[in-house]
């Protein structure tokens, strides 16, 4: 069983290794994690997801003696709460309708169970849109990249074929002008529709696959 861990705790050296010992004498392993400061407070915010503890009652005591701590919450992971996640990367107007067939999708798939959840980022200039695509392989839970602008190349082309090397997250273009649409899973030019089938080349209640496709323009 894999849960979720948020602790507010002092912002002091030896906190996090403190907390991290906690849970190695549980037989927990971290499979994620993520933190920052809380500069108006001084205190340090830490969310980790766990696989591999027992006894949850233990851990909640073992939390509470803790001094360092202020207080925490054991509940769901963030994969169980939002699941996959589309991230929808490019020009403004293109972005808003990926998204409208994306959300509009995922909305169906998650009424029967699914977790689905649509980012967007709205971004212009090669050097932007080089260093977000490259990103997307640091991001958690990533099931699909959609790139929706009309003209890129360059640098981003290499970006994907870095994220491609690295991983393996499909990619959806828009028909567009550039050397991008050569280098992606597959190439869509209605903008609703690109949305549509990346939610359902992640959704386990869909049967499109992309692999079937790949290298196609539609």
């Amino acid at each position: 069983m894999e849960i979720g861990l948020s602790v507010e705790a002092e912002n002091k050296v030896g906190v996090l290794h403190k907390l991290t010992g906690i849970i190695y004498e549980l037989g927990g392993n971290i499979t994620y994690t993520q933190q920052f400061i809380k500069e108006d407070q001084n205190v340090g915010f830490i969310y980790m997801e766990i696989e591999g503890i027992k006894n949850l009652g233990l851990l909640n005591n073992k939390l509470k003696e803790c001094k360092h701590v202020k207080r925490f919450e054991i509940h769901n992971s963030l994969k169980k709460i939002y699941g996959k996640r589309v991230i929808i990367v490019g020009g403004g107007a293109q972005v808003a309708e990926v998204a409208r067939g994306a959300i509009s999708e995922a909305d169906r798939h998650n009424i029967r169970g699914e977790r689905i959840s649509v980012d967007t980022l709205p971004i212009v200039g090669e050097e932007n849109l080089y260093e977000a695509v490259k990103a997307v392989a640091t991001l958690p839970r990533v099931g699909i990249l959609v790139l929706a602008g009309s003209l890129m190349g360059g640098k981003i082309t290499e970006a994907v074929k870095e994220l491609k090397e690295k991983s393996d997250i499909p990619v959806i273009s828009l028909k567009m002008f550039g050397s991008v649409p050569k280098v992606v899973d597959l190439v869509v030019g209605d903008p609703l529709q690109a949305g549509v089938l990346a939610v359902m080349a992640i959704a386990k209640t869909a049967k499109f696959d992309i692999k079937k496709v790949k290298g196609r323009i539609l």
